[in-house]
């Protein structure tokens, strides 16, 4: 009996030993999660031998990524001294891409217009003002967020377009059997052309609309306003109110300041054009060869009012409040039409310059108006204007002061008229022309005599050359 209990005994005692050793060796999953926690602690304490922590490795990085998705915010630029203030026009919108150095808008001011460029590439944010709102330097416009989404955006149609071609196309029948080919018999007339697939539906045009009929008692057909009233009338009897841009504005309030200041007197002459016109096909390929530009009427009238004015000095001058400023240089304001108004850049130092430089000047600014570049210093100063209205057809006309200036040359069409010559009634292309003064200043024998010299210089350039 006490060898069966100490047997009993002895296998209990190795029961219970074999299960403490297996209990030793399991692991919670909180104390596997605890020991992970511990080495992680562990490795972020050891400072590698590049004298960093692992941590800032992470900020680092995280840093980098914030930037990729900088937003930036386009101020209004500074404009020139005498301008503090203009209205905007967008010519982007919330969600556009846009290149660097692109135009996002324009400010028109009282002068020109402002183009903004945009500093990168990117997408628009947001708008921060309204279109035709007014806004001075420095204020805030938009928001751009930089980035790639400012590269040029692919053309979809022409992706677009061959696919549907390429899914509607059928294919191809399988070959028939060579031994059903070789028993079928031969038949005597050709089979009838397979038909022509049809076009896929989105390959085909849309079919042009068909005019209504109208009908029998119907009530008239319906007209809508003009899309842009200012190229065409509908005869819809409706108005349109537009807003005056900045740049109509000033000149209409320079034109009625011109008229209540000045003592505004106009004196008319013509010219012959034969000469001048003689002058300019004779010499027109070797000008052409020389210097590379046409020579045009301008560059005569320019010169022999540059001339004029050295030989009356009073007409370059001005009144300012009690005092006459007399201007010892000569430059001339050339009008120019363009779609937002009348601008007038200057010409400087005329008196100076030849003919072939004068007319380079011109297509010089007439192309800086057309594309719509002119500065504010290219229309600063000038003390004399000429605008030729003989470009649109003009006979007669009596042109307005462009202050601060004195007087204005108006040139106009060239027609043949029955003039006298020698005791002969000759055909002769002619040209009136108009002399625009300020009687305040300038005297009537001074401006017919003005006048007079620049007829004489157009018409005989060799008055000029021998100072007569």
């Amino acid at each position: 009996m006490a060898a069966m209990l100490g047997t009993g005994r002895n296998q209990l005692s190795k029961g219970l030993i074999r299960q403490v050793a297996k209990v030793r060796d399991v692991r919670t999953l909180a104390s596997v999660s605890l020991s992970r926690e511990a080495a992680r602690n562990a490795a972020s304490r050891v400072k590698p031998a590049y004298g960093f922590e692992t941590g800032s490795i992470y900020r680092s990085l995280y840093t980098t990524r914030v930037l990729g998705d900088e937003v930036k915010i386009i101020v209004c630029p500074a404009f020139a001294d005498s301008i503090s203030e203009g209205d905007i026009r967008w010519e982007k919108a919330v969600g556009d891409s846009v290149a660097e150095d692109e135009v996002i808008c324009e400010i028109e001011t009282d002068k020109t217009s402002v183009p903004v460029p945009s500093p990168a590439a990117g997408v628009i944010e947001e708008l921060l003002v309204e279109d035709g709102s007014t806004v001075a330097p420095g204020a805030k416009l938009l928001k751009l967020k930089v980035g790639a989404g400012g590269a040029a955006a692919p053309k979809p149609a022409a992706v677009a377009a061959p696919v549907p071609v390429a899914a509607a196309a059928p294919p191809p029948p399988p070959p028939p059997p060579a031994a059903a080919a070789a028993a079928a018999p031969i038949p005597a007339t050709p089979p009838p052309p397979p038909p022509k697939p049809a076009a896929p539906m989105a390959s085909r045009p849309p079919p042009a609309p068909l005019p209504p009929r109208p009908m029998a008692g119907a009530a008239p057909v319906v007209r809508l306003p003009p899309a842009d009233p200012t190229k065409e009338i509908a005869g819809t009897r409706s108005e349109h109110r537009v807003k005056m841009n900045r740049m109509r504005l000033k000149i209409a309030s320079r034109l009625k300041e011109a008229q209540n200041t000045n003592a505004m007197l106009t004196t008319f002459n013509e010219l012959d054009m034969s000469n001048i016109m003689q002058l300019r096909k004779e010499n027109q390929d070797a000008f052409v060869k020389r210097h590379g530009i046409k020579m045009g009427f301008m560059s005569a009238f320019v010169k022999a009012s540059a001339y004029a004015l050295t030989k009356a000095p009073t007409v370059n001058a001005v009144i300012e409040g009690q005092e006459i400023i007399y201007r010892d240089f000569v430059d001339v304001s050339v009008a120019v039409a363009t779609p937002k108004g009348l601008v007038v850049p200057v010409l400087r130092n005329v008196s100076d310059m030849s003919y072939a430089d004068i007319e380079k000047g011109i297509a010089a600014l007439g192309q800086k108006a057309k594309n719509n570049d002119i500065s504010i210093e290219d229309m600063d100063g000038g003390t004399f204007t000429i605008s030729n209205g003989g470009v649109f057809g003009s006979l007669f006309g009596t042109p307005i002061i462009n202050p601060p200036q004195s007087a204005i040359l108006g040139m106009h069409g060239v027609f043949d008229r029955p003039v006298v010559r020698n005791g002969q009634v000759v055909i002769r292309p002619m040209m009136y022309i108009a002399l625009t003064y300020d009687h305040r200043l300038v005297d009537g024998r001074e401006a017919v005599t003005f006048l007079r010299t620049i007829k004489s210089a157009v018409e005989d350039p060799r008055v000029m050359l021998m100072d007569l």
